[in-house]
């Protein structure tokens, strides 16, 4: 394995500047803050904000300085994050955006229903906003809620090009709370992106540390044998794969950000013991999946998406990349509390302050031992019945599939193996009563290295390094949208798309192809569809439909819970209803970035 540390990035600052970043940091107000009749505004604790119908957004570079080193940042009207947006449900909105940078840009309105042309993706929606240009995005505000925006445009959102949008209700809050914050979670590298891209072309794992250790070998050891521990690793190296592979892009480069502050800079929200304090809480990172707990305080779910949800109550949240949940909190001490957001990687930590007074601070718990990924993560339902995903390559001349017990021919989609008649059978009864999976005959290539042919069906896993951590974890289980689906119509057709991918090589598409080799898919104006994907890879992916909404099914096939992202975890299938309602071009990708442009992304034609 290449000793990655020799070559990593800002090797002149200790580990802790790394993690931490600067206390006296943020993007330096070169711009302006522009807006009439919107206007900016701060207040204790929070980003700028605009208020109004008009806005007038000016994108361009700007000093930024989060780890110790002057670097430039991709800006809105001089600030990272972008300015808060606040618009009020029935109004039409006129944002005029010019830019100013060298490149062409654009803004996509995420999760905004709004027409075609107004979405902001360019290739699809219109041509992109040219250096020196003004672009007028002008559409009626159609929903209420918590949402953002972000350039759709090259790596532009890893520089700093993202801010939240805040709508307020025709009728009201349907939870009201006495005070609320912003919390938006984001990722910061002193690297050019292109150059972290081109580092993951070369080497998947570049930025992994957490290999497998000689130390972790004696705790496997003591555990389970020397026998076992050996067998272990015998498995994954002849899968030729990483337990460890969690994020493609991790701490060693990264400095997580609340509110555009590293950690030592301890962005702080007010508040008096006893409010209700909703926080609308964003994930806005290029490619990180952030955990996220307060530690003393109980988080009261309230919407996902911008979507009200029946309230349910947690200790921790997993917030994929792109997606947004608001949560009330009663503190009720007088007392600060610490804002937590690990990585799933666990390689680093954004944090942040709720305090009832400037200036305190409260303990920052220690950042969670990793894990390996597990048997379902890998096998998805065939581990609970000694089966096995079928992996290209292992059933080649000369090559052994891995010795597990309790597989048999007639449960491994074609695999060969050995094991008990038994469990093979009781594999099979399980799995007449699942779903069927079709695989397309473009996964069958070398830019493919895994295939599920049992995923599981199951809501309720909280995930990698989540599982039994003895704090109460949301899960997508847990979610139900007030007020059930939009629409009374069952599906009239469905569209299977796998999430696939070479992970060595860095490849990832859907169905095997490339964003460059696919057809776009149709879909007929006001049909009802159901989509399903199912994940081949052993990654985590943040699914996204643009311009319309994805109402998840339960297994049993029965609404569950209204999202514009859809997180599909490992060795999973996720089923999910469309109302073609939206005539145009549609983007349709993984909302991880480096992800998205290496081709898992397809058009969507509503005609």
């Amino acid at each position: 394995m290449q000793n990655h540390l020799s070559a990593a990035p800002r090797h002149s600052l200790t580990r802790r500047r790394f993690v931490e970043g600067i206390a006296a940091a943020g993007a330096v107000a070169g711009l302006g803050l522009m807006g009439r009749p919107g206007w900016a505004q701060t207040g204790a604790g929070q980003p700028a904000a605009l208020r109004g119908t008009e806005f007038d957004l000016v994108i361009g570079q700007t000093p930024a300085n989060f780890t110790g080193n002057a670097r430039m940042a991709t800006a809105v009207n001089g600030t990272v994050p972008a300015p808060t947006l606040h618009w009020r449900e029935g109004d039409t909105v006129t944002l005029r955006v010019t830019n100013r940078l060298a490149a062409t840009t654009s803004i996509h309105w995420h999760g905004i229903l709004l027409p075609s042309p107004m979405d902001g993706v360019p290739g699809l929606s219109f041509a992109g906003i040219a250096p020196g240009e003004t672009f007028v995005y002008r559409f009626p505000v159609a929903q209420n809620g918590t949402h953002w925006y972000h350039s759709h445009s090259g790596f532009q959102v890893q520089s700093g090009l993202y801010g939240p949008i805040v709508i307020e209700p025709r009728r009201g809050q349907r939870f009201p709370s006495d005070r609320e914050h912003v919390i938006m979670l984001s990722d910061w590298t002193d690297e050019e992106p292109e150059r972290v891209y081109a580092k993951l072309k070369k080497v998947s794992d570049f930025y992994n540390f957490n290999q497998p250790t000689a130390v972790d070998f004696m705790r496997d050891v003591s555990t389970m044998g020397f026998a076992g521990a050996m067998e272990r690793r015998r498995e994954w190296g002849r899968m030729r794969m990483n337990p460890t592979d969690l994020s493609d892009v991790t701490g060693y480069t990264f400095t997580y950000l609340l509110n555009g502050t590293p950690p030592a800079g301890n962005w702080t929200g007010l508040f008096k013991p006893g409010e209700k304090v909703r926080l609308r809480v964003i994930n806005g990172s290029a490619t990180t999946i952030f955990d996220l707990r307060i530690p003393g305080l109980k988080m009261t779910v309230v919407a996902a998406d911008g979507q009200d949800v029946e309230p349910v109550t947690v200790d921790e949240m997993r917030i994929s990349v792109a997606e947004i949940y608001d949560v009330i909190v009663e503190p009720r001490e007088d007392r600060p509390y610490t804002l937590f957001a690990q990585p799933i990687d666990r390689t680093g930590y954004a944090r942040g302050t709720l305090s009832p007074r400037p200036g305190l601070q409260a303990e920052v718990p220690r950042v969670d031992a990793p894990q390996w990924l597990a048997m379902t993560d890998m096998m998805g339902a065939m581990a609970s019945m000694g089966g096995m995903a079928e992996m290209p390559g292992m059933d080649a001349p000369g090559r052994n599939p891995p010795p597990m017990k309790g597989m048999d021919n007639s449960a491994m989609g074609g695999m060969k193996g050995a094991g008990e008649k038994d469990a093979g059978m009781k594999g099979m009864d399980d799995a007449a009563a699942m779903p069927k999976v079709r695989h397309a005959r473009t996964e069958y290539s070398p830019d493919n290295d895994a295939r599920v042919d049992m995923p599981r069906t199951n809501l309720d896993d909280p995930g990698i390094n989540l599982r039994n951590n003895g704090r109460r974890v949301l899960t997508y289980a847990d979610l139900h949208t007030i007020g059930g689906p939009l629409d009374p119509r069952g599906a009239g057709r469905e569209i299977e798309l796998h999430l696939t991918g070479n992970m060595r090589r860095f490849i990832w598409s859907f169905d095997g192809q490339k964003f460059s080799d696919a057809k776009p898919v149709h879909l007929k104006h006001g049909e009802r569809v159901r989509i399903v994907l199912v994940n081949d890879t052993m990654m985590t992916h943040p699914i996204h439909l643009h311009g319309m909404w994805s109402e998840i099914e339960s297994p049993a096939g029965e609404f569950q819970v209204r999202k514009h992202t859809v997180n599909v975890q490992p060795a999973q299938r996720i089923a999910f209803l469309v109302n073609a309602d939206a005539l145009g071009r549609w983007a349709f990708h993984c909302h991880l970035l480096y992800h998205m442009e290496a081709g898992m992304f397809r058009e969507v034609r509503v005609s």
